[in-house]
């Protein structure tokens, strides 16, 4: 990928939420209808702010100057996206039919995501924002706009799906440089971490999984059984982690191999009879979409394709019904 020719979009794609005509009329809904919508927008401003967190540490520990760049773009992209999702939710709370505040769960997700985040290696938070990208730009956010199906809602999320876009292609770009040998071989010249760095990692990890399952359930999984009733766009989101997870050099990583570890013995009937909510707490994911999304000549395709070729296929994914 060629880092300046992508920051040049960065910067040439920037826009403001008030150049989109807010005072459009909104499409008329049931009581609740615009009740689900408006709880769906204001949950959407608090995880585009977690996203934005997440790019704030890449853009923090990123050493190429270009880089720091285009992560500052997608800083402030994500706050924009934030604003528009709660400029959505005041325009379709048409009747004011309750008071909306964030999801419960998100909000007592997101300190232990932040504590962990801290934490995290580099390309486990790469991992987060790749997967957290791919489930809500792949799924959610087109759902959502397809369930409103309203000209206020189409306006705002062109403007955010191409901004979403260039944040997948630089993911996948990430995933690459993570399951290189050129950064094993820096991570080989790291110092090690002493007990006491492992054990606080690993607790504020352990902390952040006991919330996320809760959390992937109330924000994302309960919205799509209305927007994606059957379920198409979610597995086909989570069918694409499962298979950039595989590459020979993401799998060779320790959050990998532990997913992987855990994918592994859910798809074992037994296992999962015994220890398959365990499990299924342990990645922080339903057990429908832990288990195997692929068939066996998926996987030899998805081994045979460069990142920037699984990028371009996410994205195509968006314009598929």
């Amino acid at each position: 990928m060629n880092l300046e020719r992508m920051l040049e979009k960065c910067e040439r794609g920037q826009w403001n939420v008030d150049d989109l005509d807010w005072s459009v009329t909104p499409k008329g809904m049931s009581r609740d209808d615009e009740i689900a919508v408006v709880q769906y927008f204001t949950d959407m401003a608090g995880i585009e702010r977690l996203a934005k967190a997440l790019f704030e540490e890449q853009r923090r520990r990123a050493t190429d100057p270009v880089l720091q760049k285009i992560f500052d773009s997608f800083v402030i992209d994500e706050e924009r996206h934030a604003v528009a999702a709660e400029r959505l939710a005041a325009h379709y709370n048409v009747h004011g039919y309750r008071d909306y505040t964030l999801n419960e769960s998100l909000v007592k997700f997101q300190p232990h995501f932040l504590a962990a985040l801290r934490n995290f290696s580099s390309e486990v938070a790469n991992a987060y924002i790749l997967a957290g990208e791919l489930i809500l730009d792949v799924a959610l956010l087109r759902s959502i706009n397809d369930h409103v199906d309203d000209a206020m809602s189409h306006a705002a999320m062109h403007l955010i799906n191409r901004d979403e876009s260039r944040h997948i292609a630089i993911d996948y770009h990430m995933a690459e440089y993570y399951a290189s040998d050129e950064y094993q071989h820096w991570l080989d010249a790291q110092p090690r971490k002493s007990l006491a760095e492992q054990r606080r990692t690993l607790a504020s990890v352990l902390k952040m999984l006991y919330f996320a399952k809760p959390f992937f359930r109330d924000v994302f999984q309960e919205p799509m059984t209305v927007v994606d009733p059957d379920g198409v766009r979610m597995r086909e989101a989570f069918k694409r982690i499962h298979l950039v997870s595989r590459k020979p050099g993401v799998k060779r990583r320790p959050f990998a191999r532990f997913l992987l570890g855990m994918q592994d013995a859910y798809n074992r009937p037994l296992i999962r009879k015994i220890a398959g909510p365990v499990l299924s707490r342990a990645v922080g994911a339903p057990g429908e979409f832990i288990m195997r999304l692929y068939d066996d000549d998926e996987l030899a395709r998805a081994g045979r394709m460069t990142f920037d070729e699984m990028a371009e296929e996410a994205l195509s994914a968006k314009e598929a019904n």
